[in-house]
């Protein structure tokens, strides 16, 4: 796993919230942008990191672009901390 470079794109408020958003369904690029005060630019390089860090997932449908999250990820990180806790599947 690539923790550098999901730490990286978890590191940034916009980023997260971006992930927020996803966590209901995927949203449109277009939809991702209407959710924020910055420029579309500015959220298509926010989903390119989110991308490269296999955070989230596109898919093209005609002319739009769909994100997702990659849960499995996410739960990867999870684990990853939990074991930094010392804590195990023995309870």
């Amino acid at each position: 796993m690539a923790i550098q470079n999901t730490l990286r794109a978890l590191a940034d408020p916009t980023r997260r919230e971006i992930l927020n958003l996803l966590k209901s369904g995927r949203m449109s690029a277009g939809d991702i942008v209407d959710k924020f005060d910055v420029t579309g630019a500015s959220i298509s390089r926010h989903l390119s990191v989110l991308k490269d860090a296999d955070l989230i997932r596109d898919e093209r449908e005609g002319k739009y672009i769909y994100y997702q999250l990659n849960t499995s990820v996410l739960e990867d990180v999870m684990l990853w901390i939990s074991g930094l806790k010392g804590e195990n599947d023995n309870g």
